[in-house]
């Protein structure tokens, strides 16, 4: 069952690098100070305003996206940070 809460408005929409389709911003992705690891930090407000969908088994999943070409920049040093965000259809 998909939850819908959109009522923070501290929460904002942005466009992924390579789209231009509105987005949740839900929190960042850089690269560890050894280099070694990708770090994820997820708004955990932001987190809970995001939609979800249900598999057949019960379980409960929140779909995130993140650019694969900024992903790219931020593994190879050329870029500190990118987002991570929830597409949001309309």
């Amino acid at each position: 069952m998909a939850k819908n809460n959109t009522e923070n408005s501290t929460q904002m929409k942005e466009t992924t690098d390579n789209d231009m389709m509105p987005s949740l911003l839900v929190g960042y992705v850089r690269r560890s100070n050894a280099g070694g690891a990708i770090k994820i930090s997820i708004n955990t407000n932001a987190f809970g305003d995001c939609e979800t969908y249900t598999t057949s088994d019960g379980q409960t999943y929140v779909p995130l996206v993140i650019s694969l070409s900024a992903l790219r920049k931020v593994i190879d040093g050329d870029r500190a940070v990118t987002t991570v965000s929830q597409l949001i259809f309309e």
